[in-house]
């Protein structure tokens, strides 16, 4: 039995709004921080939560587009969400909303015991979470997540396990990036894991999407829930 809550995470920008999925257990759980697509808060998401959660970890969705409040794009409305996703700042703004969001998560679970995961946007925002974070984590899965060139040179900082998983056949990811990044990787000695899906496009895991990829989803998923059993 998983218990969906509401909460309000504080920022220095005000109250930001989140869910807390929960098994009904009392005893300590890991946690994950599950960061949303440029879509905000779908009930795709909150269906990933809640299997993550079924998996034995308390997973908390923190609400990245809080400032415009109730911000939230259908799977056909790309180009409104991307350009809202333009609107974030991400330098210290979303560093101090994910930094906000790990601290209210470990009030909930065991506080040495957290990974970070996300699609889309948040494969980018788990990304800059394991370069900026690393002291307060434990593991992190980013899933077909866009890689600023400053998030490249910030792979120096990153001290945690990291899982990243990218479709093949991404029209925004291109394979000379991925390989940037991977090779960014291996040149530190970093521990890490990369896994291309050669058929499959951007949003592969999602089922709404027009890229959902079945065989890739279903791997991605024994990939992603092995990884934090390990780490976690």
């Amino acid at each position: 039995m998983i218990e969906q809550t509401a909460i309000s995470i504080s920022t220095p920008d005000g109250q930001m709004p989140a869910f807390l999925f929960a098994p009904t257990t009392t005893e300590p759980k890991p946690g994950i921080l599950l960061l949303m697509e440029i879509f905000g808060i779908t009930a795709h998401l909150q269906d990933v939560a809640t299997r993550i959660a079924q998996a034995g970890y308390v997973v908390m969705t923190p609400d990245l587009y809080y400032r415009v409040p109730h911000t939230r794009f259908g799977y056909d409305e790309v180009e409104q969400a991307t350009a809202m996703m333009w609107q974030l700042d991400f330098g210290q703004s979303i560093e101090q909303d994910i930094q906000a969001a790990i601290a209210a998560l470990k009030a909930q679970v065991h506080p040495n015991r957290i990974g970070v995961t996300g699609f889309c946007l948040g494969g980018g925002l788990s990304f800059l979470t394991a370069c900026k974070f690393s002291s307060e984590i434990a593991a992190v899965a980013p899933f077909y997540g866009m890689v600023l060139d400053e998030w490249i040179e910030s792979v120096k900082d990153i001290t945690v396990p990291v899982y990243l998983f990218f479709g093949g056949q991404d029209p925004f990811i291109p394979r000379d990036r991925i390989q940037q990044v991977a090779s960014r990787f291996q040149e530190l000695g970093k521990i890490h894991q990369l896994k291309i899906y050669p058929d499959a496009g951007h949003g592969f895991f999602c089922n709404e999407r027009s890229d959902y990829n079945p065989l890739a989803a279903e791997d991605a998923w024994r990939e992603l829930t092995r990884f934090f059993q390990k780490h976690l």
